[in-house]
């Protein structure tokens, strides 16, 4: 029997098509293997969201053609879309397929060991417009189930590749979404979570349909106790999907909306679709809907001409919103955007500050927001035993890290935890019982 091993860089989508990859080698009668250990065929899936990936991705295909020298060499993710010649020149490669035709894999892989002649099987992304469906019934080792609903995006900000990584938006079929939904519960997940390049634009290619419209029907799914968004940007949050979030039983009290800066002239010149007025709306909004909301952002720092009073502007809107955490990024010119161009690129020690600045910030708002559940009882998944201290560790539905003393059969299934210190990263807490089938209302 031939073996397989898979290394996946970057966010969460590679990381469910990897294990979409990985049901199309079992169903071909595939084993598993650990990447470190020698197998017949290494998968590496890519990431170019930054140069840095691109090296990353690169370290990681010659550690593989290392391993075991005779062994089938495949290439794929965003990396391999964008720049297919480059890593055809890594020596060793023998497959590349970019973020499109993964189907065709196996097929490839089989035809290179007959005729042993390198294949190149990437297509031009661009002119891609159907959703390519890829099933995950099952993850390998997640308590919490992803979910992919679209791919691609149509935004082109200016710091960003993945439109030409990813291509143009397009959705995946509702029926096939829900059929998804259905497995995962039947195969034990209590949590999903919706994932996608740009999750919440699910239905602008679609007629009469929306991402409201499928919110709806994943309410509607027997089994499933919380359902989660992996991301939304500030633009999509409709009155539509505040109202259906304001009825929802499922969706979780934890959002994750890009920010990127808090200064509308940074925002312009990013070229993203809102104001900082129009994005603090929203938020309120939001936050009325569900009581107790924890959201999270993302925050890139020294973006070209960004002065110390852009910067003050992003600091003191990040405070007044009170968010619970960021992800804070220094600017890093990604070579093929417009901003890798831009004049005022700058200095990096102002960067690393500026950096620095927000992490402080983010530490400080997430204790804030902790802070606010010590003593009280929050619904938890626990999903692995911390190393180091034996306890049990897993995610509030309000996403405040929480670690516990619980036998391992709790994994995985909903239990109340009582918060008896509230800190950052994480939280302890004292296990009170398993949440019972009435309490399925998942709000803190």
């Amino acid at each position: 029997m031939s073996s397989v091993a898979f290394h996946t860089l970057g966010c969460k989508v590679n990381h469910y098509e990897t294990e979409a990859i990985w049901q199309l080698f079992k169903n071909a009668g595939y084993e598993q293997e650990e990447f470190e250990k020698s197998a017949d065929v290494y998968v590496i899936n890519t990431c170019t969201v930054t140069n840095t990936g691109d090296k990353k991705s690169r370290q990681v295909i010659r550690r593989a053609v290392r391993k075991n020298p005779d062994a089938v060499v495949c290439v794929t993710g965003c990396y391999a879309q964008t720049s297919p010649a480059e890593i055809m020149d890594i020596p060793g490669v023998d497959v590349v397929v970019g973020t499109q035709d993964r189907s065709k894999m196996i097929g490839y892989i089989e035809q290179f060991k007959k005729e042993r002649e390198p294949i190149n099987g990437v297509g031009n992304i661009m002119k891609t417009r159907v959703y390519e469906e890829l099933d995950v019934p099952e993850f390998t080792d997640r308590t919490r189930a992803s979910l992919k609903i679209q791919e691609g995006c149509n935004n082109f900000c200016t710091f960003c590749i993945i439109p030409w990584a990813r291509g143009l938006l397009r959705s995946r079929k509702p029926e096939d979404v829900l059929n998804q939904a259905h497995q995962l519960v039947e195969a034990g997940y209590k949590e999903i979570v919706l994932t996608g390049i740009h999750t919440a634009g699910y239905g602008e290619d679609m007629k009469d349909y929306n991402f409201a419209a499928l919110l709806k029907e994943l309410e509607k799914v027997e089994g499933l106790k919380r359902l989660r968004i992996s991301s939304i940007e500030a633009s999509q949050i409709t009155d539509e999907v505040i109202d259906v979030i304001d009825r929802s039983r499922k969706i979780v009290n934890h959002l994750h909306v890009p920010l990127q800066s808090g200064s509308d002239t940074v925002l312009k010149r990013m070229r993203r679709k809102y104001t900082t007025k129009y994005y603090a709306e929203q938020l309120d909004k939001l936050k009325q809907a569900l009581p107790g909301l924890a959201v999270t952002t993302d925050v890139i720092v020294g973006f070209p001409g960004e002065t110390e009073e852009e910067f003050r502007e992003t600091y003191q809107f990040i405070r007044d919103n009170k968010f619970s955490e960021l992800h804070v990024f220094p600017f890093s010119k990604r070579s093929g955007t417009p901003a890798s161009k831009m004049d005022g690129q700058v200095d990096s020690d102002i960067k690393q500050n500026r950096v620095q600045q927000l992490i402080e910030l983010s530490n400080q708002l997430a204790k804030e927001y902790a802070g606010d559940y010590e003593g009280r009882e929050l619904d938890v998944i626990p999903e692995e035993r911390d190393e180091e201290t034996g306890l049990l560790t897993g995610y509030s539905s309000n996403y405040l890290r929480v670690k516990f003393e619980g036998e391992e059969e709790l994994t995985g299934s909903i239990v109340k935890v009582k918060i008896t210190k509230a800190g950052y990263p994480y939280n302890m807490g004292e296990f009170i019982r398993e949440a019972r089938e009435e309490e399925d209302r998942v709000l803190a």
